[in-house]
């Protein structure tokens, strides 16, 4: 499988994401479910912390990548939905330097939202990922 990032500038390298991701010679498409700071039973984690909150919906994802037989190393498409952009952008560092660590700069789209299926939820990460 080949990846090819599509960046015709290069802005988006700060924020450690590809404005487009080329795929080919892939098997397997993982369109992944919104994950979120929730524990094995579906309860939320870490209420008002939005780094922990961040940390776990992370883990989460890649508790779903590795079920499949990924990693994030996998992953082409990240899109993120939080209920606070200001408090997102001042504790997504961890995050970004895990993804950073696996090589996944993704296509990503960051949005505000009103609120999330649990109300305790602060952030949630959708992803797509090819094998």
């Amino acid at each position: 499988m080949e990846l090819k990032p599509v960046n015709p500038w290069k802005w988006q390298d700060a924020f450690g994401f590809s404005q487009a991701i080329e795929f080919t010679g892939h098997s397997r498409v993982l369109t992944c479910a919104g994950q979120t700071s929730v524990d094995a039973d579906g309860a939320p984690l870490h209420e008002g912390d939005m780094a922990a909150q961040i940390g776990q919906a992370l883990d989460n994802l890649e508790t779903v990548l590795k079920q499949a037989g990924m990693t994030l190393a996998n992953v082409v498409h990240l899109n993120y939905y939080t209920t606070d952009l200001d408090a997102f952008l001042q504790h997504s560092g961890g995050a970004g330097e895990r993804l950073a660590a696996a090589n996944c700069h993704p296509a990503s789209t960051l949005l505000g939202v009103a609120r999330l299926a649990f109300p305790p939820l602060l952030i949630e990460m959708e992803a797509t990922a090819v094998a």
